[in-house]
Order: structure tokens, then C-alpha cells, then sequence
């Protein structure tokens, strides 16, 4: 596949910044990378290039450090997951994200990288999406909450949860280029979800499925809160 993306010799390719940090939520950054890798080269920032590990596990190879960064990304983009309350503790990922986004086009996010996008100052004010469990943290980083798969506000772009991550990138990308061409990459990618079962949403799953589910997400809500709350940075 790569190949024959690389073959195409698509013009005027903007720049992904994707920030890494252990404990991400894999599909998080994968899923947006995918369809913006079609027409975008994509930097997967780090603190150096040692793999980082994602919360199930598997490593992501950085192929930029923080330092090497350029000055001015067309997206600077932050994935959600487990790991993100560490990572709101973590004074170079924080600086990092305040000064890069001063000047990116695109500030961006998936899932709980909105929190993350907040603890760095950069949603004060602005609409913002997060997963469903982390509305809380989302509204107290400053943010303005939308219960929506992806909200778009002025040049702050971000998803819901995890699988809003292909969605958020084809919204994204039709920002960043038009329509049709967001739709072409709906379609390399054959995008077109038929979900096995209708219990993606709280409202949907009902009370004991959601039971269920936050007795695996925990109180991560309630970290980041406290996190938050106790911020010097």
C-alpha cells in the first residue's frame, strides 16, 4: 500500500505532528494516522527515539524528538488513554505542547488527548470533545464540553473516544484539503462501519454494560481532575 500511495507523488503534503507518551491508547493514534498519512507525512514525536510503549503493550517507534520538532506543524495532534494523567504530570510533554501549539494550524486530539491539549492551556475557551468517560477532567482543564464524535472549533479539532479516531481524521482532513478528498481516503481505507452491536454510547449500552466498562476505566476521570486541580505548570 505504501507503495503505491508513495507512487502517486501527491502534492503539497502537510505535516502531522503526533505526540507519543506511554500508556496511549494505540488505535488512538493509529486510526488517524491511516487516513492522514495518505496525503500528510506524519512525525511521531518523542522525548528521544526509544519505542514507547502503548497501554496493551506494543511499542510505537518516535521518528522525531521534541527537540528536532519543526518550528511549525500544519496539526499538532495528541492521542488519549491510560496513560494520559501521567503524561498531565509530565512537565517536558506539557511545555512541549504549549509551545508547539502557538504556532500550528491545527491543534488537535483524540479521546482524553484533549485533557491533555487543556493541561497545556490550549483549550481554554474552546469546544472540545473527549471519551465519554472523561468529560469531568475535560471541562475542568477549561475546555468547553461537547458530547459529540468530533467538534471542530475554529482550528481546534477533536474527537470522542478511541474509533473516533477515523472519523476525526477524515473531518480533519477535509479541513485541511476539501471534501473529495477526505472522501477518497474514506474509501482506501474501505470505511464503512456496520458496529456488531449498538452499545458504543452509555445511553445505548444501558445500565449494566456500563457498569461493566467503568469498573475496567476506573476513576481515571477522577485523576486528571485532581491533576488538574493541583497543576503549577
Amino acid at each position: 500500500m505504501s507503495d503505491v500511495i508513495t507512487s502517486t507523488k501527491i502534492e503539497n503534503r502537510f505535516t502531522v505532528g503526533m505526540v507519543l507518551y506511554p500508556g496511549m491508547t494505540f488505535l488512538d493514534l493509529v486510526g488517524p494516522q491511516t487516513v492522514l498519512g495518505i496525503f500528510g507525512e506524519t512525525l511521531l514525536l518523542w522525548k528521544s527515539l526509544e519505542p514507547v510503549a502503548t497501554e496493551t503493550g506494543n511499542t510505537i517507534n518516535p521518528t522525531t524528538t521534541f527537540d528536532n520538532c519543526p518550528d511549525e506543524l500544519d496539526v499538532l495532534f495528541v492521542p488519549g488513554g491510560y496513560g494520559t494523567n501521567a503524561a498531565m504530570q509530565d512537565e517536558a510533554i506539557i511545555n512541549f505542547l504549549s509551545e508547539t501549539g502557538r504556532s500550528a494550524r491545527y491543534i488537535t486530539s483524540v479521546c482524553s488527548g484533549s485533557v491533555l491539549l487543556g493541561m497545556a492551556g490550549l483549550l481554554d475557551g474552546y469546544k472540545a470533545a473527549t471519551h465519554w468517560a472523561c468529560y469531568g477532567a475535560l471541562e475542568a482543564s477549561g475546555a468547553i464540553p461537547v458530547r459529540e464524535r468530533v467538534v471542530v472549533d475554529r482550528n481546534r479539532i477533536s474527537g470522542g473516544g478511541v474509533t473516533a479516531g477515523i472519523d476525526f481524521g477524515l473531518k480533519l482532513l477535509a479541513e485541511l484539503r476539501d471534501e473529495n478528498t477526505a472522501k477518497t481516503a474514506q474509501l482506501v481505507v474501505e470505511y464503512d462501519p456496520k458496529p456488531a452491536f449498538s452499545a458504543g454510547t452509555p445511553s445505548l449500552a444501558g445500565p449494566e454494560i456500563f457498569d461493566s466498562a467503568m469498573k475496567i476505566l476506573g476513576d481515571m476521570d477522577a485523576q486528571m481532575i485532581a491533576t488538574l486541580q493541583s497543576r503549577t505548570i
